[in-house]
């Protein structure tokens, strides 16, 4: 006999909630009633890459396969535009209700995204108050000023994110301007290192390490990035702007650090 979910549109609030995305994972924990959340993606738990990995922990971790899912007997599954078409699919041939969550691309998203989540879990005043919290937090860290150093995200391969990005969002928010962006970049991408060079950014931003080696981190011991970051470097965490949730805060507070440090 197939389990089928029950829609939580048609039966109100979700019982039993499993989330398979790592964006959906955070907003969910933040928000969900106790004992409405029953799993989270084992994504969840890596502290490189989960700003709640900590809070992850008391869940059941799934690796977002659609026969381990389905056995949670969930009434909503949350997912986001790169979970697994297989999964997503499958489990909505099961009759369990999956809903994917939009990234949000942009800070002005974020409110949007916390205020859909709560409308799924029937959370709504507790998004509402998340929202205000969200709200408040981004006033407080918003830096004015005229004199703007100039930062570039340097990451393995020579990756970089330019215009049109929520990393780009953050730099400029926090004072600086963005070298990948004013190279004309959109979106995430390469900058090439020699590039990266000759323009001088007065701060390097780089991400953290990951255990093992990999020929694409050889651009960050490169002799010409060493004398670069001696100038000025400085480091966000991953994980803290990973995905748009109010997670992006710490991020930003640690730019407008970083900022008054630069002269």
């Amino acid at each position: 006999m197939v389990l089928c979910g029950a829609t939580a549109s048609s039966a109100g609030p979700p019982e039993r909630v499993v989330s398979i995305n790592l964006c959906t994972d955070q907003l969910a924990i933040m928000l969900a009633a106790p004992g409405q959340l029953v799993s989270v993606s084992h994504i969840a738990a890596d502290p490189r890459v989960s700003p709640q990995a900590a809070e992850a922990a008391r869940f059941r971790l799934n690796y977002g396969q659609a026969e381990e899912v389905h056995a949670m007997a969930p009434d909503l599954v949350l997912a986001g535009p790169y979970t697994s078409r297989y999964t997503v699919g499958l489990l909505r041939r099961l009759g369990v209700e999956v809903r994917e969550l939009p990234l949000a691309d942009r800070l002005q998203d974020i409110p949007e995204t916390i205020s859909q989540m709560g409308a799924w879990l029937g959370r709504e005043r507790a998004a509402e108050a998340l929202i205000d919290d969200f709200n408040e937090g981004l006033a407080a860290l918003t830096s004015e000023t005229d004199l703007r150093p100039r930062a570039v995200l340097h990451y393995a391969n020579n990756y970089t994110s330019g215009g049109g990005t929520l990393a780009n969002e953050l730099l400029n928010l926090a004072g600086f301007i963005n070298i990948a962006a004013e190279e004309g970049l959109r979106g995430g991408g390469t900058l090439p290192m020699e590039r990266i060079v000759m323009l001088a950014p007065d701060l390097v931003i780089s991400g953290q390490r990951y255990p093992g080696e990999s020929r694409a981190e050889a651009v960050l011991d490169h002799p010409a990035m060493i004398a670069l970051r001696e100038r000025r470097v400085g480091g966000v965490s991953d994980a803290d702007w990973v995905c748009g949730t109010p997670n992006v805060l710490r991020a930003l507070a640690r730019l407008v650090a970083l900022r008054a440090e630069v002269r």
